[in-house]
């Protein structure tokens, strides 16, 4: 499985941002998916993840309200909208997907910048 993110950027507090991640390949095996991020100076952390099959979302409690995760398995993209954003949710943003067998994928990453 190949994943691509894009949509990162810069934008001012309060602003929005959309994330992408076009998941290629054996896609077929992919039970949910989810974006984590990583700021500087900071571990990974989930920010939001969803089930394939059901739908079923979950969230960090500092972007719920803010953030809504949501796939197109037609399309096999995974997109987070961002909206109010805060400079806290300044960070290198990454796909993931879990797949059967419990192998992990995880594509390069985007970086979201949000200015004061």
């Amino acid at each position: 499985v190949q994943l691509v993110e894009s949509g990162g950027g810069l934008v001012q507090a309060g602003g929005s941002l959309r994330l992408s991640c076009a998941a290629s390949g054996s896609t077929f095996s992919i039970n949910g998916m989810g974006w984590y991020r990583q700021a500087p100076g900071k571990s990974r952390e989930l920010v939001a993840a969803i089930t394939i099959s059901g739908g079923s979302t979950d969230y960090a409690d500092s972007v719920k309200g803010r953030f809504t995760i949501s796939r197109d398995n037609g399309k096999n993209t995974l997109y987070l909208q961002m909206n109010s954003l805060k400079p806290e949710d300044t960070a290198v943003y990454y796909c993931n997907a879990y797949a059967m067998g419990g192998v992990d994928y995880w594509g390069k990453g985007t970086l979201v910048t949000v200015s004061s």
